[in-house]
């Protein structure tokens, strides 16, 4: 499933921040979830939403996800400096991997760090559904519109 949201969203996530959303691509994969060994879920929680690629052989992808994770699990922002001093990154791979991260609605910014939406992986998953279902909303109105118009 794609969505892509092009119109702007003024709005406030689960956790009170305050947001605004120009554009976003959501993508969701089904896949089958794997045994209960929680990097190999983490790893399916990823690939659910398209965010580990073929292209990523260093797993920077992951290890910054898992880098925001244990940020958020702690309240701890953290900058993209931070971020390639631990993982041994340059900036302009973890910036770049912020930036998808951030298009999906997955990352937000908070003083200039950086932290998963939501307070945890539920409340993430909360969020993105809640934006799935304003998306949908629209398109319902669109829809109905196109039809009325069309007679």
């Amino acid at each position: 499933m794609f969505l892509n949201k092009t119109n702007i969203y003024k709005g406030k996530s689960a956790n009170g921040l305050k947001m605004l959303i120009t554009q976003r691509r959501i993508t969701i994969v089904k896949l089958s979830r794997p045994q209960r060994n929680i990097n190999d879920e983490l790893q399916w929680f990823g690939n659910s939403f398209d965010l580990f690629g073929e292209r990523d052989k260093d797993r920077s992808m992951f290890r910054i996800f898992i880098e925001l994770l244990k940020a958020t699990k702690t309240q701890t922002p953290v900058s993209s400096d931070e971020l390639a001093a631990r993982l041994n990154l340059s900036r302009g791979t973890v910036v770049y991997h912020l930036n998808k991260l951030i298009e999906s609605g997955i990352v937000i910014i908070l003083k200039n760090k950086y932290i998963l939406r939501g307070g945890n992986l539920q409340e993430l998953v909360d969020e993105l559904e809640a934006d799935s279902q304003r998306t949908f909303k629209e398109l319902k109105t669109v829809a109905r519109e196109i039809d009325e118009g069309m007679g």
